[in-house]
């Protein structure tokens, strides 16, 4: 079996990690994860580069690219930061959503925008007492006349407060458990939908937010695809977010890894360097193994999905074990740099905020392992 990319792949790889570290870079970074703003600017030359959407059918103005070439995507802009990626990432899941099962006229509306770094999209699926439960979210949307009317409490939510945002709302439409669920495209300044951004250690520059949704109205067409639909539409979109929450957490410990190898090399203690001690040097070999275990099975999951197979477990496999390595590997960095380690310019602690946060987002490690044993017919 060949594991090396192709000429294309390369290219793609080489040229969003020059883009990454020329407009974007570690002093940029820190300062948005500081002042809690997103990425603006950095979005907009994404969608000027026609990258926004990559998984959006070339019928509907994307490119259509593979999920070993969005993989590959994710990864490069992972690198400094998981809250960075989730700034551009999670607007493409429901991009993909849209342009798979949207109207014309929804196309139009949501899609072109997002296109042109315009517009963005959020995904709203948990509730106070549905979390990884998702199926017990509560929130309704029953249809008056030719309106829909949306009550109940969503959390969670990462970027529903940004300017000229749309949010996805998985809503109950019946009392069936899986097939009770539709989703609905709501534009943020909404009338009835009051939004309040969360105070949380990660996601500073995307931001999370929980909302309420008090007799909001919606037109009747504000439903995407069909009723009852949403669980499936989820599905969809949660496979590819678990296959970019693993790549990117690749490309952020790949960081963290070579930052700890630098420092531990520059850094003298008791006359030599750091890396020259055992105990250093047998923790980074665990530790680049364990990445180079990682980044394959990202692509074992990609290379699955793009040959158009199911691929749940693989996913969440990857997702799973990619998390853990990325955890391991900062909370190695944090040990090595010492004191270092809590100072924002070191880098080391963002990436240990942001590793753990990935243990959760996107489907909790324990979620993960259930999945897992389900494929496994266990």
């Amino acid at each position: 079996m060949d594991f090396q990319f192709n000429s294309e792949q390369v290219l793609w790889r080489d040229t969003v990690n020059n883009f990454m570290d020329k407009e974007v870079g570690r002093e940029y970074t820190r300062e948005h994860d500081e002042s809690r703003e997103f990425p603006e600017d950095v979005f907009k030359k994404m969608a000027d580069l026609d990258w926004l959407g990559l998984l959006v059918g070339e019928e509907d103005g994307g490119s259509a690219a593979d999920p070993i070439m969005f993989a590959i995507f994710c990864e490069a802009i992972g690198k400094f930061s998981l809250d960075t990626a989730a700034c551009i990432m999670t607007s493409m899941f429901t991009a993909t959503n849209i342009s798979r099962h949207g109207t014309p006229a929804q196309k139009e509306r949501y899609l072109r925008p997002f296109l042109r770094g315009e517009g963005k999209f959020s995904i709203s699926i948990s509730e106070p007492d549905a979390g990884s439960d998702a199926a017990s979210a509560r929130s309704t949307a029953v249809l008056d006349g030719d309106e829909w009317v949306l009550n109940g409490n969503k959390v969670w939510c990462s970027g529903a407060h940004l300017p000229n945002a749309t949010i996805a709302i998985l809503a109950r439409t019946s009392q069936e458990r899986h097939a009770g669920f539709s989703i609905f495209l709501v534009p943020n300044t909404s009338p009835g939908l009051h939004i309040k951004k969360m105070n949380t250690i990660v996601r500073k520059s995307l931001g999370t937010t929980e909302f309420f949704m008090d007799n909001l109205r919606i037109p009747k067409d504000a439903l995407l695809g069909e009723v009852g639909k949403g669980w499936f539409y989820i599905g969809e979109h949660l496979e590819l977010e678990r296959l970019s929450i693993a790549a990117s957490q690749v490309g952020n410990a790949r960081t963290a890894l070579d930052d700890t190898v630098r420092y531990t090399g520059d850094r003298k203690q008791f006359g030599r360097a750091l890396s020259s001690f055992q105990v250093l040097k047998h923790r980074m070999a665990d530790d680049e193994t364990e990445l180079e275990a990682a980044r394959l099975l990202v692509y074992s999951a990609a290379s699955k999905m793009a040959r158009g197979e199911r691929a749940l477990k693989e996913v969440s496999m990857a997702k799973l074990f990619c998390s853990q390595t990325a955890f391991k590997i900062a909370f190695n960095g944090m040990q090595a740099l010492g004191g270092y380690a809590q100072l924002p310019e070191y880098d080391m602690e963002r990436y240990f905020r942001e590793a753990k946060h990935g243990m959760v987002g996107g489907g909790s490690n324990e979620i993960q392992r259930s999945i897992i044993a389900n494929e496994m017919v266990i």
